[in-house]
């Protein structure tokens, strides 16, 4: 628009009608501010905006017949100039790189056609607008290709990492809960025989196909190096020993974690709608929610002062703190003492779940992995991820295990950190 009025005051002495050319430029500094409006607004920017743009264009640039010399051609390029190539990049960006070069043609045999009917001569310079447009308006047409192709798939990439999120709580809900009963059921049928060793049968089908259900298409795995454990993970253990042993517990692994799951008190009801979602209300004490642990084997060590955490953040926390120990009591020997330690720091909270236990066996989390048991992958790992914190495992074989977990403070991000043994 600029250059425009620069080559018509340059050669002002060659228009037969100075009116019209101000006329004209008058116009397309009006449609300018139009189309700009337009074509910001996504339901305006359709095929009839961009018409109106390019019936505009080539209309100020017919004009310059009306308004100046042939020989005014011969020093510049029609009125309408360097601002023509707006409308050429928009049916770029609009109908793509075929309907750009059908435009950057139609520009040429136009400029030809109007230099013909003024007699005016045909330089170089008029080839060379024409290619200089014909290749910007493919190159633009191919970046927004490209570019609308991109933005397709990191919609598709978000929608499906919501799936895969709320496929996650989904799946730590269902482990902390309905898995956890049908292998009690399970166990239990074994050991009292008869019929009921046939309906614990059948709960020990149902658990492992509703592992694998699943298991099946989540995201990452456990990392080499162990962990404090996941249903099967401690070394050489061919299966659960049996329903928890801690004081105060229900029966089953799914008592404790429900307790925390569910609790009026750290945000109530179950969880779901999502990641991020039931994460407001008041602050509460994570002391709390880990000391319903504590036992005769189970010492927790807290802070004397209040530990305060968003309602949702603290029950989560606290449900892989259960999570952690209700691996210790399944895969480590009776008797077996643990240790919680939680540490208020400044900028976010770490808890450490530390036993006396063999240990486990390198290789033998993958295994559980592969066997669709979600205990360290998602109760444990999952869950402090989808905090924005980070996880980290030391298992010694015959010296323990201690899983250390930090939480920052605050809400935790709509969308979880790092894949699954991705960093951790």
């Amino acid at each position: 628009m600029v250059y425009s009025l620069v080559l018509l005051v340059q050669n002002h002495g060659a228009l037969t009608r100075p009116w019209v050319a101000w006329t004209v430029l008058a116009a397309m500094a009006v449609w300018t501010v139009a189309a700009t409006y337009g074509y910001a607004r996504p339901e305006l920017r359709t095929w009839r905006l961009l018409t109106a743009d390019l019936a505009v264009a080539f209309a100020c640039m017919f004009a310059t017949a009306a308004a100046a010399t042939p020989f005014y051609l011969t020093q510049a390029p029609p009125l309408s100039g360097y601002w023509f190539a707006g409308a050429a990049l928009s049916a770029a960006v609009i109908w793509g790189r075929r309907g750009a070069g059908v435009v950057a043609l139609l520009y040429g045999f136009a400029d030809l056609t109007l230099r013909v009917v003024m007699d005016a001569n045909i330089t170089a310079a008029t080839a060379r607008g024409v290619v200089l447009l014909l290749l910007a308006s493919l190159v633009v047409g191919y970046m927004a290709k490209v570019a609308e192709q991109a933005e397709r798939r990191f919609a598709q990439a978000v929608s499906l990492e919501a799936r895969l999120r709320e496929r996650e709580q989904l799946a730590r809900s269902i482990h902390d809960s309905v898995l956890q009963v049908l292998a009690l059921v399970s166990r239990r049928g074994a050991e009292a025989g008869g019929e009921a060793a046939e309906l614990g049968r059948m709960a020990g089908e149902q658990e492992v196909r509703l592992r694998a259900l699943f298991a099946d298409g989540l995201p990452g795995g456990d990392p080499p190096g162990g962990s404090s454990g996941d249903g099967a993970a401690r070394a050489g253990a061919p299966g659960a020993r049996g329903a928890p042993r801690w004081a105060g517990a229900r029966d089953g692994a799914s008592g404790r974690a429900a307790a925390v799951h569910a609790d009026p008190r750290s945000g109530g009801g179950p969880r779901g709608g999502g990641p991020g979602a039931g994460f407001d209300g008041a602050p509460v004490d994570l002391r709390e929610q880990v000391r319903r642990a504590e036992s005769s084997r189970v010492s927790v060590s807290a802070p004397a002062s209040p530990v305060l955490l968003p309602a949702r953040t603290a029950e989560e926390l606290a449900a892989a703190v259960l999570a952690a120990l209700d691996n210790v009591e399944r895969h480590c020997p009776g008797g077996t003492r643990a240790w919680v330690l939680l540490e208020d720091e400044p900028g976010g909270v770490t808890v450490s779940v530390r036993d006396e236990g063999p240990g486990i066996a390198p290789g033998r989390l993958e295994e559980a992995h592969a066997d669709g048991r979600l205990g360290v992958a998602q109760s444990i790992r999952g869950r402090v991820r989808d905090l924005g914190g980070t996880v980290e495992y030391v298992s010694v074989p015959g010296q323990g295990t201690e899983v250390e977990m930090r939480v920052p403070r605050g809400n935790p991000p709509q969308r979880g950190g790092p894949w699954p043994g991705s960093s951790w």
